[in-house]
């Protein structure tokens, strides 16, 4: 354990685009890699999801895994509404902040998928501690 605390020293900003359905919780079918911890810890501070045209209602599902992506557990969820975009609608926008997300290793990882097919921009927020 550190003896002072640790910072954000090395900003990042990953994204991915997840389209293809997957409505399971168990942490089985396709699951995308959002962020992988660095070798000295990853803090993550939001995760952002945008969809990229007009959308229906929808899960985001967030999953983080301890042991490289073999295993991933349900950690979170990010509802997505029904919007149907135009010149004066923009599309979904949701956002979830946290305060206490920190990926320990390069063995950890947060992995997304969508409930329905669709067009829908992921965006983790946040830094590397080393």
């Amino acid at each position: 354990m550190a003896s002072t605390p640790e910072f954000v020293k090395t900003p990042r900003i990953n994204t991915v685009n997840v389209s293809s359905a997957n409505t399971a919780i168990d942490g089985s079918g396709t699951i995308t890699e959002l962020i992988a911890g660095a070798t000295g810890g990853t803090r993550v501070l939001e995760i952002v999801v945008k969809g990229a045209a007009t959308s229906a209602a929808a899960n985001v599902n967030i999953f983080l895994t301890t042991d490289g992506g073999t295993t991933y557990r349900l950690f979170d969820t990010i509802s997505v509404t029904a919007i149907t975009t135009g010149n004066t609608t923009p599309t979904f926008r949701g956002r979830t902040a946290y305060t206490n997300l920190v990926l320990a290793s390069s063995s950890h990882r947060v992995g997304i998928t969508t409930t329905i097919a669709q067009s829908t921009n992921v965006i983790a927020l946040g830094g590397d501690l080393a």
